[in-house]
C-alpha cells in the first residue's frame, strides 16, 4: 500500500517520536513537533505509538492513496478535505483506493499529522524513521516530500485490521470513506490556541536575569517570528536582560528550553534542537505544553504562565495515563464487532 505526492505543500516531512540515545554525539532527537498529536494519531489505526506519520506544516500536500488505507489527521486543523468532502479530525477514517487528500486554509494550529495502518515506510536511521532536514538522513531520502514521490506503508497490525473492518461495515455503496462515530475528546487534547499561555519552570540561569526581566518573562506578551523553524522559535517581545554579563560555558538543552541570546529576545528550542547551547536558559517550557507551543503560527502570540515541579509532574502523568486509557478504548472498540 503507499501515496502518491501530487503536491508537496509547504513542509511535508515523514516524523516519528525521535532519534534518541546519540546527543552525546551531537545528533539531535528531532522527531515530531505535536508529539502528543503523532501518538494520538497512530493510536487512532491500531499502530504503536512511534510508527512514522506524515508532518504537515500550514500549506498541506495533496496525497492520492493507491490502495484503500486506514488513516487518521491528529493535531493542527489544516482544514482537511477526501475529494472534495471534509474529512473529520481526531478519530479512524478508512479511505477507498484513489482517493485524493487535500488541504485548505489552516484553522487552529499549524501542524497536522497523517498517520496510515501500520506507519509509513521510510528509512530507518539511528533506530528513527524521523526526517532531519540538515543532516539529511532519515524519513524520505533524508527530505521534505516532492511531487511523484510515492511512499509505501508498512504491514498493518491485527489490530488495524480490526479497526479498518468496523469501518468498511459503514460504507455505503458509492462512499468514498468512513469515519468512526467517535472522536478523541476535547478534555484530552492539549489546550492549543491562536495566542496561547504555555506553562513553564524558571531555568537553570533564571537568578542571573534582572528583576525587571523576570517579572517581564511571566506578564510580557512575545511574538513568533516568521524566521522560526522545526530548530527553535524566535520571539518578540520585552528584552530580557541579564543583572551582569557573564561567560557561559554550552550546557545540555532540550525540547522547550527558553534561551536568550545577547539581543534579549527569547528563543524557544523545538524538535530539532541542538544538543548544547551557551546561552542563559531562562526558562523550560513542560512537557505538556510542547504541543501547544508547536501550533503556535508565525506571527501569533505566546504568553508564559509559572507552574510548581511538582504540578508539572502531576499533569504529564495525568496525561499518560488518559493515553493509556485512549488506547484501551480503541482496542474494546474494534473488538465489539
Amino acid at each position: 500500500m503507499s501515496l502518491e505526492v501530487v503536491r508537496p505543500g509547504l513542509l511535508t516531512t515523514v516524523q516519528d517520536l525521535g532519534r534518541h540515545g546519540f546527543q552525546k554525539y551531537g545528533v539531535t532527537v528531532g522527531g515530531a513537533m505535536d508529539p502528543f498529536a503523532l501518538r494520538a494519531a497512530n493510536l487512532l489505526v491500531g499502530n504503536g505509538e512511534g510508527e512514522a506519520a506524515l508532518e504537515i506544516t500550514l500549506d498541506g500536500p495533496a496525497l492520492k492513496f493507491r490502495r484503500d488505507a486506514l488513516i487518521a489527521l491528529c493535531g493542527g486543523d489544516l482544514s482537511p478535505s477526501l475529494d472534495g468532502a471534509p474529512v473529520p479530525m481526531w478519530r479512524p477514517v478508512w479511505v477507498r483506493e484513489g482517493g485524493v487528500l487535500r488541504f485548505g486554509v489552516p484553522g487552529l494550529g499549524c501542524r497536522a499529522y497523517l498517520a496510515v495502518a501500520g506507519g509509513f515506510d521510510a528509512a530507518l536511521v539511528m533506530g528513527s524513521r524521523s526526517t532531519d532536514l540538515r543532516a539529511a538522513l532519515g524519513g524520505w531520502k533524508g527530505r521534505r516530500l516532492q511531487a511523484g514521490d510515492v511512499v509505501g506503508f508498512r504491514p498493518p497490525s491485527p489490530l488495524s485490521e480490526r479497526i479498518a473492518s468496523r469501518l468498511t461495515a459503514r460504507l455505503d455503496p458509492g462512499q468514498r470513506s468512513a469515519a468512526a462515530p467517535w472522536r478523541i475528546s476535547a478534555d484530552l487534547t492539549p489546550r492549543y490556541g491562536r495566542n496561547p499561555a504555555v506553562r513553564a519552570l524558571p531555568g537553570p540561569e533564571w537568578e542571573r536575569f534582572d528583576a525587571k526581566a523576570r517579572e517581564a518573562f511571566w506578564s510580557g506578551t512575545f511574538s513568533v517570528s516568521p524566521a522560526s523553524d522545526r530548530m527553535g522559535y524566535r520571539l518578540s517581545g520585552p528584552a530580557l536582560r541579564l543583572a551582569e554579563p557573564f561567560d557561559m560555558i554550552s550546557e545540555a538543552v532540550s525540547f522547550g528550553t527558553v534561551q536568550v541570546p545577547p539581543d534579549g529576545n527569547p528563543i524557544v528550542l523545538m524538535a530539532d534542537r541542538q544538543t548544547t547551547g551557551g546561552y542563559p536558559r531562562i526558562a523550560q517550557v513542560i512537557a505538556v505544553d510542547l504541543p501547544v507551543m508547536a501550533q503556535v503560527s508565525p506571527g501569533r502570540n505566546v504568553r508564559f504562565r509559572p507552574v510548581a515541579l511538582e504540578e508539572a509532574e502531576k499533569l504529564l502523568l495525568v496525561r499518560e495515563a488518559e493515553l493509556l486509557k485512549l488506547k484501551a478504548g480503541i482496542e474494546a472498540w474494534a473488538a465489539s464487532a
